[in-house]
């Protein structure tokens, strides 16, 4: 079990609470190996599906719809085709439509911040910000 790491420093590593890793498993949205101890154990690309769930479930969607989008994108990573009814189909065109709403008021907000500091004189923490974010690694 080498290059695994405990569910302390999994919630080191993202920022998020050892309860909510442990319920993001029992949800299905995450899972980890078990050490001989029971301790839970997880790789490397744990930390990157945690940090996926998270942010997620923060933009609003449901656990069980965070399952489905999560399962859709390892599906596209894939490139395997889409095994998908009418009724998910339906499900999925309303809950892509709650997250442009979504979006869009996050926009709207995001927007009249920037504007706002702008604005101040405090203009110079936006323009910061925004060479931060266009110089870090995606």
């Amino acid at each position: 079990m080498e290059g695994l790491v405990k569910i302390g420093e999994l919630s080191a590593r993202t920022g998020i609470p050892p309860r909510m890793l442990r319920y993001y498993e029992q949800q299905g949205l995450l899972e980890s190996e078990r050490a001989l101890n029971g301790y839970r154990a997880y790789g490397e690309a744990d930390v990157q599906r945690a940090l996926r769930v998270r942010g997620v479930v923060q933009a609003g969607l449901s656990t069980r719809m965070a399952r489905v989008v999560l399962d859709i994108e390892r599906q596209c990573e894939l490139e395997s085709p889409p095994e998908c009814s009418l009724a998910l189909a339906e499900e999925l065109a309303g809950e892509l439509e709650a997250l442009e709403e979504r979006l869009a008021c996050l926009t709207k907000s995001r927007d009249a911040v920037a504007r706002y500091l702008e604005l101040s004189r405090h203009g110079d923490v936006v323009a910061a910000l925004s060479a931060n974010q266009v110089a870090r690694p995606a």
